[in-house]
C-alpha cells in the first residue's frame, strides 16, 4: 500500500468544502434550471432525460441513468412518462434485442430545440454569477480541475458524452441579431429507425 501524500485534517477539511461548494452551486443552478423548464410542464430528471437521449440518437436506459447521473429505474419510470407525452420513443435494434433503446420523437425534438431557443427569457444564477469572471478574462470559467475530478469518478465515456452534448448545441445553433436559431441535428441510424 501506498504511503498518504495528505493529512486526515486536510482530507476532511477538502471534502465538506466541495460538499459545501457543490450544494450552493446546485442549488442556484437547480432553481435555474426549474425556471428554464417551468413553461414547458417538465421536471428536471425529464428535461435531463430528454437532453440525454437526444444527444446519443438511440441511448439504452442504463446509458440514461449513467450519464443522468440518476438510478435505472428514475430514467426508465421518466423516460415512460416522456413515452407517454409522445416525445420519447422505445425501441429493439435487429442486431441487439436484448437491450431496449430510447430516442427522441420529433416533437420531442422540436421541444428541445424550442426550449434552447428560449434559454435567455428567465433568468439565470449561474450565468449572472459567472459574468464577472467573463468580463475580467474574456471567457467564462472553464473548470478544467473539476473536470478532472469528474472524469476520474465516472469515466472517459462519460466526459465523451458530457462534451458530445455541448459540441450538439455548437453545430445546432447559430445567433442572428441577438436570437438563437435552431437547425436540428442530422439523424443517424438510430434515429432514422424510430422515425420511419
Amino acid at each position: 500500500m501506498t504511503e498518504q501524500s495528505f493529512s486526515q485534517k486536510e482530507a476532511m477539511i477538502y471534502s465538506q468544502r466541495i460538499a459545501q461548494m457543490a450544494k450552493a452551486l446546485w442549488k442556484a443552478v437547480e432553481k435555474d434550471w426549474q425556471q428554464w423548464i417551468k413553461p414547458y410542464d417538465l421536471n428536471i430528471n425529464e428535461h435531463h432525460i430528454l437532453w440525454i437521449a437526444y444527444h446519443l440518437q438511440g441511448a439504452t436506459i442504463s446509458d440514461i441513468a449513467k450519464f443522468g447521473v440518476m438510478h435505472v429505474s428514475t430514467a426508465f419510470n421518466f423516460s415512460k412518462k416522456l413515452e407517454q407525452r409522445g416525445y420519447l420513443h422505445f425501441f429493439k435494434k435487429d442486431d441487439d434485442r436484448r437491450n431496449t433503446y430510447v430516442a427522441v420523437t420529433d416533437e420531442g425534438e422540436d421541444l428541445i430545440l424550442t426550449m434552447n431557443v428560449h434559454y435567455h427569457d428567465t433568468r439565470h444564477l449561474v450565468l449572472e454569477g459567472s459574468l464577472p469572471i467573463k468580463d475580467l478574462y474574456g471567457k467564462f470559467p472553464e473548470f478544467i480541475e473539476v473536470m478532472s475530478v469528474i472524469r476520474n469518478i465516472y469515466g472517459d465515456d462519460y466526459m465523451e458524452i458530457f462534451e458530445k452534448g455541448f459540441k450538439n448545441i455548437d453545430q445546432c445553433f447559430e445567433e442572428e441579431n441577438g436570437q438563437l436559431l435552431a437547425t436540428p441535428l442530422p439523424k443517424n441510424e438510430c434515429a432514422s429507425e424510430v422515425n420511419s
